[in-house]
Order: structure tokens, then C-alpha cells, then sequence
């Protein structure tokens, strides 16, 4: 080595090589070792933005889609609400799509390709605003149907299951007579409120 120069009473050695002690340069070749493990971990967290953006796109297209399956079947489902929805989910999708784009731009990847895969996760809205459209038009006829096999079901579990396990408890007679009370105000209630 040479000596560079000497202030303060210490001695500045130049030598050829890297600027590091052998100590520093086996930390060294061990950050570089950790870098690869770290940029899977970016990239990880990459994908998971990106997935948990597309999957949060699902629902807001399943909205809007009944938001125009149902324009027209009640007062309060017009087309000019399901519109305005339609605007304000897509307003808010634009810095959605740069919540995908700019990490993948930040990772090294092009600016076109960035921005396509910005694209693409907004590409599940539109499929699933079709299906909710679908969804109204199929499960109107349905409703009634479906929404008594789930009281059907309710009944069942509770003369299967409650009703026995309070006969175990010694409180059988008082659950079969509120179970009857509440059967009686139901159908008052549906009878009543049509």
C-alpha cells in the first residue's frame, strides 16, 4: 500500500481494490447475497398490490352492474343513479390504476408495460358489472324461492337443534312456545305488511 497522506498524527493508506476492510467486504458479499432475497420480496409485495387492487375491483363492478340490472324497478333505482355511480366508481379507479402501475414502474419495468398492467387490473370491473347486471335479472325470479328455503332452513335448525338443546337445559316447553310466537308474528308481519 501507499501512504496517501498524514493529518493528525494518522496514517491514510491508498491501496488498489475496493475501499473496504476484509471485515466490510464480507459484509458486503453478504448484502449482495440478501439483495436477491429482497428483490423477490419487493416483487412479492408487488403481486399482492396488484391481486388485492384487482380482486377489490370485483364488487365495485358487481355494484354498478346491479345498479343497471335494477334501473327501473323501483323509484329509487333509476338510470341516471346507477350512472352516477357508474362516474364515481370510475373516477376513483384512476388512482387506483396508478397504485399498480407505479410500483411496477419503480421495480424497472417499462413505462408502457407499467401502465398496461395498471389497465388490466381495471379489466375485472367491466366482466363483473356484466355479471351483476345478469345476476339481477336471474335472482328476481328467484327471491322468493330462494328466501324461503333460507327460512325453511332457519326453522329447521332451530326445531332440530335449539329446541332440543333447551329440552336438555329443562327450559323445552318455554322455547316450543316462543318458537310458535315468534312463527305467529312472522306471518302476521308478512300477511300485514304484503
Amino acid at each position: 500500500p501507499l501512504l496517501d497522506k498524514v493529518e493528525n498524527g494518522d496514517v491514510y493508506l491508498r491501496r488498489k481494490g475496493p475501499l473496504t476492510s476484509p471485515v466490510e467486504d464480507q459484509g458486503l458479499s453478504h448484502n449482495s447475497r440478501d439483495l436477491p432475497e429482497r428483490s423477490r420480496s419487493s416483487w412479492r409485495r408487488i403481486v399482492l398490490l396488484i391481486l388485492a387492487i384487482t380482486i377489490h375491483n370485483i364488487p365495485e363492478g358487481l355494484a354498478v352492474g346491479v345498479g343497471f340490472g335494477a334501473a327501473g324497478k323501483t323509484l329509487s333505482a333509476s338510470f341516471e343513479s346507477a350512472r352516477n355511480l357508474a362516474i364515481g366508481i370510475g373516477i376513483q379507479n384512476f388512482p387506483e390504476g396508478l397504485a399498480v402501475s407505479l410500483p411496477l414502474r419503480g421495480a424497472g419495468m417499462s413505462t408502457w408495460k407499467a401502465f398496461w398492467y395498471g389497465q388490466l387490473s381495471g379489466m375485472v370491473e367491466p366482466m363483473a358489472g356484466v355479471l351483476g347486471a345478469f345476476a339481477v335479472v336471474v335472482a328476481e325470479p328467484l327471491l322468493p324461492y330462494a328466501l324461503a328455503f333460507a327460512a325453511g332452513a332457519m326453522v329447521y335448525v332451530v326445531m332440530d337443534d335449539i329446541i332440543p338443546e333447551a329440552q336438555v337445559s329443562g327450559n323445552g316447553k318455554l322455547a316450543s312456545w316462543t318458537s310458535i310466537l315468534g312463527f305467529v308474528v312472522m306471518m302476521s308481519l308478512d300477511v300485514g305488511l304484503g
